[in-house]
């Protein structure tokens, strides 16, 4: 049960039944908290106030990684465990997770050198028990070039080349919640908690839910509750009771996207800014995108967006690197800022903040879980849970199984037979009056879910301007996958925003205006939706003052 339509439905059974979890908050944390619980064999209902990923888990670098700069500071247990997790999350998800070979280059005068870099890298390897094909490999600065002839000669000493993977990070949340919801989870988006239910011994047992589509509430009660809700997670104890004196400090990190016309990078790479920071230039789908920055941030997470000085500043650190591009404000196609939560630590910068994860318990029961990174969401799952089961002296449920658990659209004995079933699928596309390249791209997107958006896309046919490959796109994505708002679709259904602005500016109102129709909207809440959308633009533009 995981479609826009059934939301009624849904909250009905939400109201009515007690569940053994509430998982507060739909990022990657909450859904990986969700999935693991759900497969132990306990009942959970999670909501989100959002939708889904709209936080944190649409806007990181999109990448799944142990982290270099934990080794620089010596955290070693982040590195090990990380490092182990990728592989996880590719082997269970290889369709939004893909391994992404890394160029660190190293310059005279620059954070790292030869030795250190060599060094590192061998010992990131050790730890993260990387596959000996997989194993970073010493460059020349001509072997250096060769592979990304854009990169600054002046000083170059070399390059370190190893692996690490790329995701699509709204996507990846999205399939874990679909498991979760396969498995029996009820998932909510777009529908706050706002404020707790307890017993008469003052343990939290539940929560008063509104949902903010339609302001409807309803009251979802359950024996255990926990706080997933990222960079929400104060405001959310703020409800219950904040004895734990620890507390969150939030980080901002901006990425501008620009076209590979104007930036023909070849190679990901990861390099010193001027300032020492290091940045991530990485190729995706015809654009190369560069972020991300570091900086605290005491607004609304909602409304972060990147500002001109943070453009700037990206651009700055871009043309430092890449000398030859000479890129400059207009290239920038579109922005993205996220939110990330970070337990606080007095007296240190935001790149030096530990993203360890913390486990906090308040005198009601209310379990909140801190901190972390999108890469090792499956064992902070794994902890929060064992956590609640122990609650129950063990017995009742399960063990943990999400580490050899393939999430929807993943279903491949081997991540190395996706190449083959994406070709085979795109010959089929013909057969649902589909291109061969149509069949291509929903393949490679939706995994092993693409014949049901195959027959969404014929079902579908042309019309309101649309073809019928993006109306059986957005039919899948109301149907299957809780999208209830054009923003839900363009942003973390489909990535266009960031990545294709000009079909967003293109087909933007068309999609509102389909989606509209499919979901029987009113005039005013029509006026309502193209409102966020126009917002959501906005803040994909970057244009917002420094």
């Amino acid at each position: 049960m995981f479609s826009t339509l059934l939301r009624p439905k849904m909250k009905q059974h939400a109201s009515k039944f007690q569940f053994d979890l509430l998982v507060i908050g739909g990022g990657i944390t909450g859904a990986g908290i969700a999935l693991d619980a759900v497969t132990r064999g306990m009942s959970v209902l999670l909501v989100d106030m959002q939708d889904f990923a709209e936080g944190t888990s649409s806007r990181s670098t999109k990448l799944i990684h142990g982290g270099l700069r934990y080794l620089k500071q010596m955290e070693l247990k982040i590195v090990a465990e990380t490092g182990r997790e990728r592989k996880i999350v590719y082997e269970n998800a290889p369709h939004v997770t893909e391994p992404e070979r890394m160029l660190l280059p190293f310059h005279k005068g620059g954070t790292f050198g030869p030795f250190m870099t060599s060094a590192g890298l061998a010992m990131y390897d050790r730890l993260a028990g990387v596959e000996k094909s997989e194993r970073r490999t010493m460059l020349s600065p001509e072997e250096t070039l060769r592979l990304e002839p854009l990169l600054n000669r002046e000083g170059l000493l070399g390059g370190g080349h190893y692996v690490e993977y790329r995701t699509d990070d709204a996507r990846l949340t999205l399939e874990v919640l679909k498991k979760a919801a396969e498995k029996g989870a009820l998932c909510l988006n777009h529908c706050k908690a706002e404020a707790f239910i307890y017993d008469r011994e003052g343990k939290v047992v539940g929560a008063h839910v509104r949902d903010k589509l339609d302001n409807s509430r309803f009251r979802a009660e359950a024996e255990h509750v926990v706080n997933a809700a990222g960079p929400w997670v104060d405001e959310v104890r703020e409800l219950d009771d904040v004895s734990n004196g620890k507390h969150l400090r939030l980080s901002k990190g901006v990425h501008i996207v620009i076209s590979q016309s104007r930036f023909p990078l070849r190679q990901a790479v990861y390099f010193d800014s001027p300032d020492g920071r290091m940045i991530f230039a990485i190729p995706r789908d015809g654009k190369a995108y560069v972020g991300t920055t570091d900086t605290f941030y005491d607004g609304d997470p909602a409304k972060a967006a990147a500002t001109e000085e943070d453009v700037e500043y990206l651009l700055k650190a871009a043309n430092s690197m890449f000398p030859g591009v000479r890129l400059v404000r207009n290239d920038v196609e579109s922005t993205w800022a996220g939110v990330r939560p970070l337990i606080h630590a007095e007296g240190k910068n935001p790149s030096e903040i530990s993203r360890k994860d913390e486990i906090w318990e308040s005198p009601s029961g209310l379990l909140t879980m801190a901190g972390g990174k999108l890469t090792g969401y499956r064992k902070m799952a794994e902890d929060a849970v064992d956590r609640i089961v122990r609650r129950y002296n063990g017995g009742t449920f399960g063990p943990c199984i999400t580490r050899n658990l393939r999430l929807s659209g993943g279903d491949f004995d081997d991540p190395d037979h996706l190449e083959n079933f994406i070709r085979g699928k795109a010959n089929e596309a013909e057969l649902y009056g589909l291109t061969y390249e149509d069949g291509l791209e929903i393949a490679g997107f939706y995994g092993t879910n693409a014949d049901l958006v195959f027959r969404f896309a014929h079902a579908a046919g042309d019309g309101a301007g649309l073809s019928a490959t993006v109306r059986g796109r957005i039919l899948y994505a109301i149907h299957a996958e809780m999208a209830a708002t054009p923003a839900d679709f363009l942003v973390r259904r489909t990535g266009w925003m960031f990545f294709d602005a000009g079909r967003v500016q293109e087909e933007g109102s068309k999609v509102a205006a389909y989606m509209a129709d499919l979901l029987s909207l009113s005039s005013e809440e029509k006026v309502k939706m193209l409102d966020e959308l126009d917002l959501a633009i906005g803040q994909t533009a970057g244009l917002q003052g420094g």
